[in-house]
């Protein structure tokens, strides 16, 4: 999403995408793969001595073609890639490069696209919120609701694209039934009528619904705790099938991937510990109906 959405959605596993030869079409939303790509390739002509003319005469490209490569916002072909490695002295390190190149994704936050890419291949998630319902949870109207509520206002075509995006990723529930996806989430979150009584009523009624099958699990951290061991704030973790975990952690108008396994492991042992302090999964269903009823 380019800074739009309050919870980030949005990039990385690292799959080369090549369009047919010729001059290829802007792309709407420029990944920061290709913005790197662009300015290797502009360092890369710069020291060859080579303007972008000549750099386009040797790779088959006009001046404006080559220009917005190197702004980020065209995805060049193959048969560019290698032409431009001849002419820019044949190392090896823009093919190295373009395997890396991905398409940005609209409706997810530049901080967000490597996390929601690697939830995809993750062998298990695990998410703890304390400001809104999981996107993976969230109803169409409460998501309509939430970017409703940014500031500054998005354009009708901006919340468009993140709804769009926020109801496409919630198939992975469905699309991946092995997957283990854990959830604990605030009760003072799901308590919230954000956009209504009706679409807090759909919005429970949904979180219910996700999580129904046996792969997905809710717990509610409920409000009379007097233990709570994420105080920090709302966390990710993930398993990779390579078997290291991940954690991943948002804020207003940024997030962070976490790799390092040591702050990891402490993270882990957080999250762990919260499943203990929370509600039972059928305790948390059980809250659910009320909330409901209370409607």
């Amino acid at each position: 999403m380019e800074h739009v959405g309050v919870e980030g959605e949005a990039a990385g596993a690292v799959d080369a995408r090549v369009v047919p030869a010729g001059e290829c079409e802007r792309e709407p939303h420029p990944s920061d793969s290709l913005r790197t790509f662009g300015a290797f390739v502009q360092a890369l002509r710069e020291r060859a001595g080579l303007s972008r003319t000549d750099l386009g005469a040797r790779v088959q490209y006009s001046k404006h073609t080559v220009e917005s490569v190197e702004l980020g916002r065209r995805m060049p072909d193959e048969t560019s890639v290698e032409r431009a490695e001849e002419a820019l002295g044949n190392t090896g390190a823009l093919r190295k490069a373009a395997r890396h190149l991905t398409r940005g994704e609209a409706g997810l936050a530049a901080w967000f696209r490597r996390w929601a890419r690697l939830e995809r291949e993750a062998v298990s998630l695990c998410t703890y919120e304390c400001r809104l319902v999981p996107g993976l949870l969230q109803s169409e109207g409460y998501a309509r609701a939430l970017f409703e509520n940014r500031i500054p206002l998005l354009t009708d075509e901006q919340l468009e694209a993140q709804v769009v995006a926020r109801m496409e990723r919630q198939r992975m529930l469905y699309e991946r039934p092995t997957v283990p996806f854990h959830f604990i989430v605030e009760e003072a979150v799901l308590r919230r009528r954000l956009g209504g009584t009706e679409v807090w009523r759909e919005q429970l009624h949904r979180v219910l619904e996700h999580t129904s099958p046996r792969n997905v699990t809710l717990q509610i951290m409920p409000l009379e705790a007097e233990y709570h061991s994420c105080m920090d704030g709302p966390l990710r973790l993930l398993e990779t099938p390579e078997g290291p975990r991940l954690a991943y952690s948002e804020g207003q108008e940024s997030g962070r991937l976490i790799g390092d396994a040591k702050e990891v492991r402490v993270l882990q042992q957080r999250y762990d510990t919260l499943r203990s302090q929370a509600l039972h999964p059928k305790d948390s269903r059980a809250l659910l109906e009320q909330l409901r009823g209370e409607t």
